[in-house]
């Protein structure tokens, strides 16, 4: 007999399809788009170089290009999961590559609704870092978000500021939490993104944030393990200080984000678990060709062996 748990389903976590399917009663696609965007800490305005780890290209679809127009992004992205996903009928554009939001507001709203102008989508993902939104953007956000779905998904990354600094994110924890709360304030669908594997980080680092998180008022959250890109300048601190970075095999990571995800809370959707990012970009290919779905596989049939669950020790 299969239990049920509190997110109204019988999968063993609080998954992303199964919101939007208890949301919408169907799934959302979601179409990336490259606006071109930079990032403050890329511009000189708090850092140069972006985040150590960083390199966009290693994650945007081939029909993403900032030489294109927005319109022309949806247009292509569609095409594109047509193909792919027959079943899907509604999308969701996903502003996705650097930080969505560091631009004057009158432009932001220029290019969200070139994105929202096309009839099937439904609503807006924006991927941003916490030192790029202010009340005026978080405000008319809001008011969007009354008549669109709309999500803002922010770069937090890790808890620790040591690590922030490291990594050269240029802005603390705790700009990130007061952050979250503004927006989340306000009704809009509020997301992160945190990494497991950065440097000088251990595993008993990494559960401690399960109760930090936890706390925070998301809607959504995004994790994945520590993926060392090619000609980053993570690359040159791995090269460099080998011992400080925790190299994980598959089938350990799948057991050590269960024994997160249990001390994690059961309210907050989980996106992701695990990222994917091509062969050809990463430094050490530790996984090889894995794909999301089979790792997501493996992660519904680990649980099931467990016998365990989302926030079971929360």
């Amino acid at each position: 007999m299969k239990k049920s748990f509190p997110w109204g389903s019988n999968r063993r976590f609080n998954s992303y399809s199964g919101y939007f399917r208890k949301v919408y009663g169907e799934r959302l696609q979601k179409v990336a788009i490259n606006a071109g965007f930079t990032c403050p800490n890329r511009d000189g305005t708090v850092g140069v170089g972006g985040c150590a780890y960083c390199d966009n290209g290693a994650f945007n679809p081939s029909y993403c290009s900032p030489q294109k127009s927005i319109k022309q992004q949806v247009e292509r992205g569609i095409e594109f999961h047509t193909h792919r996903y027959k079943k899907v009928g509604k999308y969701l554009a996903y502003f996705q590559a650097f930080s969505n939001t560091y631009k004057p507001l009158e432009e932001l709203k220029n290019m969200y609704s070139e994105a929202l102008d096309h009839p099937l989508v439904v609503g807006l993902i924006i991927g941003t870092r916490p030192d790029c939104v202010d009340d005026q953007k978080l405000d008319y956000l809001a008011e969007m978000s009354k008549k669109k779905y709309v999500a803002v998904e922010y770069g937090v990354e890790s808890c620790f500021d040591k690590t922030l600094e490291r990594i050269n994110r240029g802005h603390t924890f705790e700009q990130a939490r007061s952050t979250i709360e503004a927006t989340a304030q306000r009704g809009i669908h509020t997301g992160a993104h945190v990494i497991f594997g950065l440097p000088g980080e251990a595993k008993a680092d990494w559960l401690s944030q399960a109760k930090i998180l936890s706390q925070l008022p998301l809607h959504t959250i995004k994790f994945h393990q520590l993926q060392v890109v090619r000609n980053t300048k993570m690359a040159q601190d791995f090269r460099a200080n080998p011992q400080d970075f925790v190299r994980f095999e598959v089938a350990e990571y799948v057991d050590f984000f269960i024994d997160f995800l249990e001390r994690f809370t059961p309210n907050i959707v989980v996106e992701r678990f695990a990222g994917e990012v091509p062969p050809r970009f990463r430094l050490q290919s530790d996984w090889g060709h894995i794909r999301n779905e089979q790792l997501l596989a493996m992660l519904d049939k680990r649980l099931e062996e467990r016998d365990t669950w989302q926030g079971r020790l929360y």
